[in-house]
């Protein structure tokens, strides 16, 4: 597989999904053709629900579909899809232990020309928050598609945080993935890299080449859930390597990187530093000028990893 559009594995998915689970459903909230699912529509009219521009709305029909024993998948920008309609996901389907599985699109940086009023830098602070939920975010259309297919299975709410535009695949074709197990993309002895994301797990594997030219060894994680996190695999590596850094699309402070920081306090105190969002709101601009502003870079990443490693 080459270079394919998130939101097209996205839609392609869950058409796949549909023979053979018929109580999937897509519900909308005027954003199908930004979501990528007007095939699924195509496909499947019948089972394919636009709310109009009423996003707690969207939310509250998917927990009703729910209740009537179908699996809603429903989705809008990241920033609706928190933000927005935070109360209802909480009471209307978590506290109400349904089976709602909501999406939120353009996560972080990737909101680009949206700006900083479509840019969730706090969508998983928010979402760590609901008991039991489990929040995960696919790195490349390989992740995507499996980890998509899991959501489905759960019996449970689920939010997935989906980077929408092309992506060159990370894994193999018949790549296995777990929910709440993260994926150890290449090994390492001397730092660990934890990332998540369409956006930093790449720039991880490319710090991690930067380092090994200059004689360290980094071991990259792809932790694409949040919640619950792999701590068994946090641990072994932080007893391993001594050295963690993590990297996200979203602010630090309540992201990945607290999440591992506050379970490494508690089990194994370990150096660490973070790259992600400092603290600050969005705004517009390019993507990969976003991303130069904000450091999500590999060479930041490489910066942060010798930075750290000196002061052991």
């Amino acid at each position: 597989m080459g270079m394919k559009e998130m939101r097209a594995v996205y839609c392609e998915t869950l058409i796949d999904l549909t023979k053979d689970d018929q109580r999937i459903m897509v519900v909308e909230a005027d954003l199908m053709r930004a979501s990528g699912t007007m095939g699924f529509q195509d496909v499947y009219p019948d089972r394919a629900i636009d709310v109009g521009v009423a996003e707690a709305n969207m939310v509250g029909v998917s927990s009703g579909l729910s209740a009537a024993g179908k699996i809603p998948f429903a989705a809008t920008f990241g920033c609706f899809a928190s933000r927005r309609v935070y109360d209802q996901f909480f009471i209307s389907a978590n506290y109400a232990k349904l089976n709602v599985k909501l999406v939120g699109t353009d996560p972080g940086i990737s909101a680009a020309f949206n700006g900083g009023t479509h840019m969730p830098f706090e969508d998983i602070g928010l979402m760590k928050l609901i008991p039991n939920l489990i929040i995960f975010e696919p790195s490349d259309p390989i992740s995507l598609a499996s980890l998509l297919r899991q959501s489905a299975s759960h019996q449970g709410c689920t939010y997935m945080r989906l980077h929408r535009k092309g992506i060159e695949p990370i894994y193999s074709q018949n790549e296995c993935f777990t929910l709440g197990k993260g994926k150890v993309i290449t090994d390492g002895n001397d730092v660990t890299i934890i990332a998540i994301g369409a956006i930093l797990v790449p720039e991880a594997i490319r710090a991690a080449e930067l380092l090994q030219s200059q004689g360290i060894s980094a071991a990259v994680i792809d932790m694409h859930t949040v919640k619950p996190l792999d701590e068994e695999l946090v641990l072994e590596y932080a007893k391993k390597t001594g050295a963690i850094i993590t990297a996200e699309n979203h602010q630090v402070s309540g992201g990945l990187g607290a999440s591992v920081a506050s379970f490494l306090a508690k089990a194994h105190p370990t150096k660490m530093a973070m790259v992600g969002i400092q603290d600050e709101f969005g705004q517009v601009g390019t993507q990969d000028w976003l991303q130069q502003y904000y450091k999500l870079t590999a060479q930041e990443i490489v910066k942060q990893a010798i930075a750290i490693r000196s002061n052991r």
